[in-house]
């Protein structure tokens, strides 16, 4: 898999190609990282890459040449034509089936905008997917890129060290797509607060089956609108819809 970005900051991208997960699966030779800034693609002395917007306005709006050119060039290092991602508040927001859909593709090339906006010439000509990460505001598409190449690489074959991580992710559970569950580790007791008896019965049946309802409940608490997903998907078991039934009852008393 390979990312190539479109930054003003490419100094910015050492965080993933060189710590953590990311760095370590970088390191190992399980996904490439091209960058690219646009001020390489100017002609002026000032290296030039934004200006006022036409019809007056705050702010300065990125030029669409050197963009372009920039994303020209990335395509030309790949073996075949990428799909081109802008990250902006306008786009579809970001979620674990199109982290997946990046892993089949092979990567992307995203391009991280600043200042007030990008010139809307250079997104119909050269983007296919405007990319949000939620309804707020930043000051450039940087973060919101490493998050996307972070959310992609942990999914490739031998990212993590356990195979088992990512299949257990929240948003990742390839039936429902529910929350993960809660997790505990040693020591056994933590300042008079203990763990669940199911996690220490040895008993694998009752650990999955402790797990499920654990997701179950926090998904119905926190993301109502995952399980209405799962179920007009026809994804939730009887004993699935039993259990979240029990906790509706439960709630109104």
């Amino acid at each position: 898999m390979r990312f190539d970005v479109v930054t003003l900051f490419p100094d910015m991208f050492g965080a993933v190609s060189g710590q953590g997960v990311t760095g370590r699966a970088f390191k190992h030779g399980l996904w490439e990282l091209g960058l690219w800034n646009p001020r390489d693609f100017t002609h002026d002395v000032h290296r030039t890459v934004d200006d006022r917007p036409y019809g007056g306005g705050p702010g300065m709006v990125m030029l669409a040449d050197p963009l372009e050119q920039a994303v020209l060039a990335a395509q030309s290092r790949r073996p075949r034509p990428a799909s081109v991602m802008l990250m902006s508040p306008a786009g579809k927001r970001f979620d674990q089936a199109m982290a997946q859909s990046l892993v089949d593709e092979g990567g992307s090339i995203l391009v991280c905008g600043r200042y007030e906006g990008v010139d809307q010439r250079f997104i119909e000509r050269c983007v296919t997917h405007e990319v949000s990460m939620g309804d707020f505001v930043l000051s450039g598409g940087e973060i919101p890129a490493m998050a996307i190449m972070d959310a992609a690489v942990r999914l490739l074959p031998g990212a993590l060290n356990d195979a088992d991580s990512a299949r257990q992710d929240s948003f990742n559970d390839a039936l429902t797509g529910l929350l993960d569950s809660p997790h505990y580790t040693r020591p056994e007791d933590y300042k008079g607060q203990g763990v669940p008896a199911e996690l220490l019965s040895g008993h694998h049946a009752k650990i999955a089956a402790w797990r499920r309802e654990q997701s179950l409940a926090l998904t119905w608490r926190r993301r109502p609108d995952l399980l209405e997903q799962a179920r007009r998907a026809g994804l939730l078991s009887k004993a699935d819809e039993k259990f979240l039934a029990r906790l509706e009852r439960d709630a109104e008393h």
